[in-house]
C-alpha cells in the first residue's frame, strides 16, 4: 500500500488482497515475468494493479480490490467449456465476468467486507458502469494497456492480421485519450508496429 492510501480497515484490505493472490497462485498455467515462471493469473493481477495505480494513484479501495480480482481463478472456466463459435465466445466472456464476481464476493464476505463494498467491486468485475462510471473507465484502460504491453505480441504471433487489427480497433475505442497516449509510448516490435499502423489507419 502507498503511504497516502488508507483503506477503511487496513487488516481487512490486506487479507482480501492476500486471499485473491492465494487463489490466483493456484493457476496451473505459467507466465514468465522478470525471467521467472509464475502462476499466470497471479502475474496478470499484479500487472493490472500496477496499471490501475499508474493511471489513478488515488484509486479507491473498491477499485484496487476490483483490479486484483478481475480475472480471479480464470483458468477454472476454460474457453472450450462453451461452444467454439463466435456466439460461444461471447457466452464464455459473460460467464467469466459472473464467475469472477461470484468468487470475489465470496472472498470479500469471508474477510469481513460489507455488502455495499462487495457490490461495488462486483460491479467492476461485471463492467456494469462502463463507460459512464469513472472507476470502470480506469479499469478498462488498465485492461487495454496490459493487453498492449504484455499480450499483444504473443497473440499476434498466432492470429491473422485481420483479426488482430479488429481487436486493436475495439480496444482503442474503449480507451480514454490519456490511456491512448500511454499506449503510444509503449515499445512494439516491427510486426506489432505494422499492425498498429494498419489498425489506426482504418479508424475514423
Amino acid at each position: 500500500m502507498s503511504e497516502s492510501f488508507q483503506p477503511g480497515d487496513a487488516r481487512r484490505f490486506e487479507n482480501a488482497i492476500r486471499r485473491f493472490d492465494e487463489e490466483n497462485a493456484r493457476d496451473p498455467n505459467s507466465e514468465r515475468s522478470d525471467g521467472v515462471d509464475r502462476p499466470r493469473e497471479l502475474v496478470y493481477s499484479q500487472w493490472l494493479t500496477d496499471w490501475v495505480l499508474k493511471l489513478c494513484p488515488e484509486a479507491s479501495e473498491e477499485l484496487r480490490l476490483g483490479a486484483r480480482c478481475q480475472h480471479l481463478c480464470r483458468w477454472m472456466v476454460p474457453r472450450d467449456s462453451y461452444p467454439m463459435t463466435r456466439g460461444g465466445y461471447l457466452q464464455w466472456r459473460e460467464g467469466l465476468k459472473k464467475f469472477h464476481a461470484q468468487r470475489a464476493g465470496e472472498i470479500l464476505r469471508e474477510v469481513g467486507y460489507p455488502a455495499e463494498i462487495i457490490s461495488k467491486v462486483q460491479n467492476l468485475n461485471l463492467k456494469k458502469g462502463f463507460p459512464h462510471d469513472p472507476e470502470s473507465r480506469v479499469l478498462e484502460d488498465a485492461l487495454c494497456l496490459v493487453f498492449l504491453e504484455r499480450q499483444f505480441g504473443q497473440l499476434a504471433s498466432k492470429t491473422t492480421d485481420d483479426k488482430m487489427i479488429n481487436a486493436l480497433q475495439k480496444a482503442w475505442k474503449k480507451m480514454t485519450p490519456e490511456a491512448q497516449k500511454l499506449a503510444q509510448q509503449l515499445t512494439y516490435n516491427f510486426r506489432e508496429k505494422g499492425l498498429l499502423e494498419q489498425a489506426f489507419g482504418k479508424t475514423e
